[in-house]
This record gives structure tokens, sequence and C-alpha cells, in this order.
């Protein structure tokens, strides 16, 4: 197998246009298992792990780490692979990778889908707080509230709340350091990509 940046799964017919996937904050390219499948049908799907997420390593970022730095490596991924120019779709810190990608390398995408996403994740200062947290105490309180913040009674995903106690705390809170930093909100109207934005 190529050496690649970041973990991955590649799925569906090699002469299929490329689909990048990308999951959220504390969770894997099992985000996806659900619909993979039938996107796999029609497009080259790669789903993506985040550093230290799904096992992955957690050594491509670090305290101060960017959305860009992820995007980077998202990039360094399609280059591997052979891909000049793909579709995307993210959730959550997913969704601002490609924005990111959309605003500073559009001639990459074909077309853009950010998916319970935002411009700017809220109050940086909470971003913070919490990859100190992270960094101190590690995943495992956070992790034990996930499934009642994530899922309606009934609706868990345990694969995916075993994927947020799981994930490295060193890279979670990177992660969560490139959440703090993110703000594209004054460059949106710049994206030239055909884009789906989804709330929810």
């Amino acid at each position: 197998m190529t050496d690649t940046p970041l973990d991955h799964r590649v799925e569906g017919p090699a002469s299929a246009p490329p689909l990048f996937l990308g999951p959220s904050l504390g969770t894997s390219y099992a985000l996806w298992d659900a619909v993979a499948p039938e996107l796999a049908v029609t497009h080259r799907t790669v789903r993506w792990n985040l550093p230290g997420h799904g096992g992955a390593d957690p050594g491509p970022v670090g305290p101060g780490a960017t959305v860009g730095d992820l995007a980077d490596l998202v990039l360094a991924l399609a280059d591997a692979l052979g891909v000049e120019r793909f579709a995307y779709a993210g959730v959550s810190l997913g969704g601002a990778v490609g924005l990111h990608l959309a605003v500073h390398h559009p001639h990459r995408l074909s077309s853009l889908a950010v998916i319970c996403s935002s411009a700017r994740f809220g109050d940086p200062e909470r971003w913070r707080e919490r990859a100190a947290t992270v960094r101190s105490e590690g995943l495992a309180d956070l992790a034990a509230k996930a499934d009642a913040r994530w899922f309606t009674p009934g609706f868990t995903v345990p694969r995916l709340v075993r994927d947020h106690r799981d994930a490295d705390p060193g890279a979670y809170a990177a992660c969560c350091d490139a959440l703090a930093a993110f703000d594209l909100r004054g460059r949106l109207a710049e994206i030239p990509v055909p884009t789906l934005a989804v709330a929810g």
C-alpha cells in the first residue's frame, strides 16, 4: 500500500469519480458506515481518519494545529492516491476542512457538502478549555457523556461512542486547537464550487 499521511479506506470502482469523506471530532471514518456502501456504487470513496482517531497515528498534528493543517493532510492523501480533483463531504470538523479547501484550494474540488458544520464553531475559548482539559485529564469523562449528547435514546451507535473514548487525547486536543482558531465567516462568498450545506 502507498505510504500516505492519513489513515483511510478506499471503496468503489477505480474508474468512478472520487469522493472524499471527512469525519467529525471524536469519531472515525466509521461515521460513514451506513451510507458509504451506497456512495461507493457511483463514486470512488475515500474515507479518512483524523490523526489519533480510529486507531490512526496521532503524529501528524500537535498543539496549535489548524484546520489548514488538516486540509493539507487531505491534499497530501489525495496526491498520494493520484487524485487531482475530487468531490468532498465532511461532518462538523470534517466540514470545516472542506470549507478551508474550497476557499484556499478550490481548483482541487469539484463540489462540496458541508454537514452539521460551521464557518466558526462558537467561542474559541471554549475549545481551548476543552483542549486543556483533555490534555490534563484524558477523554474518559468527556466520552462517557458523548452518547447522551450525540444520540437520542435507543439510537446510540456503540462504535462511535467507543471511537470517541479511544481517541488519542493529544491529537483530540490538537483538533480542538484547530476548531478554536477556525473562522471563515468573512470568506464564504469566495467559494466558487457547487456547495451543499446540511444543518442538523
